[in-house]
This record gives structure tokens, sequence and C-alpha cells, in this order.
């Protein structure tokens, strides 16, 4: 079932198409990654599933649901959180937290509020002013005020932007627990294609306002055919670089490692040759492509 339908949106800034005739959807449970460059319409797009900014065209539906009609009662049921977004900052973290779960119908808000508070392991900030946070902990209390009212769906910005990368790994387990427990759809942007990887089962790629690619994580990374080669050079590595270059092959050097792409295909003959110019290596590994091979390739298109 689709919890978020979205038929032909379009946002049009004086001579500025920064959303361009955009159609998807999001099923119950589902994890969306909505991934493109800066500048691509990401933000844009979740201001107007939010309602901060209204559509120059299109239609979005919650729960089949028309949003302008019904915003209010859709609006109950769904959160967001962004790494840059900042709630006031001369109130301390519970002061934010309670007046946050007030927008919502929340039965016993101090025992939600004590809730996600152990859940995002803020104990110790709950008295603290905002200012006095760091970029990380920031960035928890905005994910426990995107979860104050057991939102159905949930609009994420760079969710683990800033935190340490134990903390990060937390919340991503637990993102993927809420939805197996409450069927929680939930659509990330972020720049860690890791991550991406790691929690999504969908992704969504825009570019220049337009979705120019619909896959799993899997599928994007195999439209590219390029492999990284890694090479442990123990003798050769200038006639290595040089038959690089000869070739216009990718590679990066660090020390006597090289990282070369090369067609997955070729890699046998591309051994071969390099042997052949009298080069030897100690260690070889093949990494297949990611998604953020595929992330790369468009960028640099652009």
């Amino acid at each position: 079932m689709d919890v978020l339908t979205v038929k032909n949106l379009t946002k049009k800034f004086k001579n500025f198409i920064a959303v361009n005739n955009i159609s998807f959807s999001l099923k119950e449970g589902e994890i969306l990654g909505f991934l493109g460059p800066n500048g691509a319409g990401k933000t844009t797009t979740i201001q107007m599933l939010l309602g901060v900014l209204t559509p120059t065209a299109g239609a979005i539906k919650y729960f089949n649901q028309d949003f302008t009609k019904h915003r209010e009662e859709i609006l109950e049921q769904v959160n967001f959180s962004s790494t840059y977004t900042k709630l006031p900052w001369r109130l301390t973290v519970r002061e934010n937290l309670t007046f946050a779960s007030f927008l919502y119908q929340i039965n016993n808000r101090r025992a939600r509020i004590n809730k996600i508070v152990k859940i995002f392991k803020i104990e110790r900030l709950i008295n603290q002013a905002m200012s006095e946070l760091s970029a990380g902990q920031l960035t928890r209390v905005n994910l426990a005020k995107a979860f104050i009212n057991y939102p159905k769906v949930l609009l994420l910005d760079e969710p683990t932007a800033s935190l340490d990368p134990d903390v990060a790994d937390y919340i991503r387990h637990f993102l993927l627990e809420e939805r197996r427990k409450f069927k929680v759809s939930i659509i990330i942007t972020s720049h860690n294609m890791a991550e991406v990887e790691e929690v999504c089962d969908r992704v969504i790629f825009i570019n220049d306002g337009k979705i120019i690619a619909d896959d799993t994580p899997d599928g994007l990374a195999k439209t590219i055919k390029t492999s990284h080669v890694e090479l442990l050079i123990k003798d050769g590595l200038k006639r290595t670089i040089e038959f690089c270059q000869n070739r216009q092959m990718q590679y990066v050097l660090e020390g006597r490692y090289i990282v070369i792409d090369v067609v997955e295909r070729e890699i046998p003959v591309f051994l071969r040759e390099l042997m052949d110019k009298g080069v030897y290596y100690d260690e070889i590994s093949i990494d297949k492509p990611t998604l953020q091979d595929y992330f790369l390739q468009i960028t640099r298109k652009t």
C-alpha cells in the first residue's frame, strides 16, 4: 500500500524550475533514498511534501488523501528532521521537546518525552540550552523531536550527519527496527552512499529537478561497468602510471598502492598487459561498483 503518492510535482521560482514534473510513491514500511547533487531539487521537494512550499503544479497524497484538503490530519502522522534545521536556541532540550509535542495529539506527553530521551541517549543534555550543544548533539535532539508523535511517515534530511560513527550506526539500526516493528515509511536524503546502501530499499536519483533513476541501490550500482583494481606494486610503478595515462584510465596513487578503474570484463587482459610490461605486484584486490560510483558518474556528467 502506498502511504505517499506524488504526481507531476513542479516548483518554479521566477525564471528557475527547481522541481520539474516529478512523480513517485512511497510504500508502507519502505525506506526510500532521495539522492542527488547539491541544487538538484531535493530540499525543495521535501519542503513541498511538508507544506512549507506550495507547488506550482502537481498533486501530493498521503494515505490516499489530498494534502491540500487534509493537511492538518495528515501532518499529525508525519514528521521531519534535518541536520540543518535549528530549534529555538535559548530553550533547553526538554522545553523544545515539550513544545514540539503540543503540535500533536499525544496522550501522555511526559512519558513519551522520557522514552524518546532514552532512545536517543540524550538524558544528560535534557536541561541544557540548544545553544550549548555540539553539532552531533543537535542532530540527536532533532531526531528525537521527529519521533515524538509516533509518525507513520518520516522525512529525514542527512539524519546521521555530524554524528560519531558509533552513534550513527546506532541510529541506522534504530530506523531499521522502527520500520520492522511499526512499518514506518521513511524518505532519507544523504550524501553517505554506504549508509543509503545499508538502510534503503529503493533509491530515487534527482538531477536538475528531474528524476533520472528509480531502482534499488544494487540495481543502480550494476549500471556502472567499471571496477576498482587495487595493486601494491613491487616493481614497475612508473610503467603502470604511464600505461594508465596512455590509455586514459582513471587511477589514484597512494605510496606504492595504485587503484585503477577498469571495465570488469577487461580485467584479465589488463593484468596480462601489465605483466608484459614487466610490472610485478604483491597484492591485488578488486572492488565492484557501488552506489557511490553511480553518484560520482552522474555528478561528473553534470
